[in-house]
């Protein structure tokens, strides 16, 4: 494999139990270190189907233009594309995958399967998961009387799981640099946007009415000028043990430090605005590790 960090690595698989039955699909996204996991679920569908999905699924989020290698461990899909094989069934789907390999350029990789490749065998298992749970398509937070009821998280095994979240606040540049003198009326941005946020973490459950109440291990609250585009960048990680994840609370903190800095700057700025708040990294528990680009 190319060592080429303007290359998007994709590796796919897809996973039906019956043939026809019910499948489902992954794709794991790799570019410049980072890597995005992407999975859905089928109700009556075939293995092939799902291969063919798990491929355009990859490649439908990447700009136009871009260079990707897709390393799958289906033949038929790998060989359809690069020996020519006949398109006789699936046509919507090998249309939906022509379209994008005409924008992208795409190089295919046949893999074995279950030959301890890493990321093949990850998506694997993501695949077979969300064949085997019915992809978890019953909203877990409704009851079968449409009622929103709490996830029962008891028979989840504890671990270690940790979040991390971002956003921003964007201002005047006058805003901005009465920021960093510590010249806002109120007093230090920074200082308040930090306790803010942490306090926000540990009151989550109290805020989203189905969050369940986790003992926080840790939350920090990293903030940083950006002066090129007049803004603050706030970051927020946080840690537990529990059983079930952390990134509410993060994403918690993120916007509660955001609304801090917007209170403490709105008598100099009207007009600042918070942008970008989204979840970067999850670690932990059984769907594993989650990293956006």
């Amino acid at each position: 494999m190319p060592n080429d960090s303007e290359t998007y690595y994709i590796f796919t698989d897809g996973a039906c139990k019956g043939n026809p039955g019910p499948g489902g699909w992954a794709a794991i996204i790799r570019f410049e270190g980072l890597d995005t996991e992407l999975k859905g679920y089928a109700a009556d569908t075939t293995n092939n189907k799902m291969e063919i999905t798990a491929a355009i699924k990859g490649l439908e989020i990447l700009p136009s233009g871009a260079r990707a290698v897709v390393c799958s461990d289906s033949s038929y899909l790998v060989n359809t594309m690069t020996k020519g094989w006949k398109k006789n069934t699936n046509k919507d789907l090998w249309d939906a995958l022509d379209a994008l390999t005409s924008k992208i350029d795409v190089e295919w990789q046949w893999v074995k399967g279950h030959s301890g490749h890493s990321e093949n065998e990850r998506a694997d298992k993501l695949a077979s998961f969300m064949a085997e749970s019915k992809g978890m398509s019953k909203l877990t937070h409704i009851d079968d009387k449409g009622d929103v009821s709490m996830v029962d998280v008891g028979s989840k095994g504890q671990t270690r799981r940790e979040a991390i979240a971002t956003g921003s606040v964007v201002m005047k540049p006058d805003t901005l640099a009465l920021v960093l003198e510590g010249s806002i009326e109120k007093g230090s941005v920074f200082s308040v946007a930090r306790i803010a946020g942490i306090m926000a973490a540990k009151k989550t459950s109290d805020l989203i009415p189905l969050c369940h109440q986790l003992p926080i291990d840790k939350v920090q609250i990293d903030l940083e000028a950006d002066e090129h585009n007049s803004s603050i960048i706030i970051r927020a990680s946080a840690s537990t043990t529990a059983k079930t994840g952390v990134e509410m609370e993060a994403l918690t903190a993120v916007s509660i430090a955001a609304l801090a800095i917007y209170d403490m700057c709105k008598g100099v700025d009207k007009f600042m605005h918070i942008e970008g708040v989204k979840l970067l990294k999850k670690t932990g528990g059984k769907s594993g590790d989650i990293v956006a680009f």
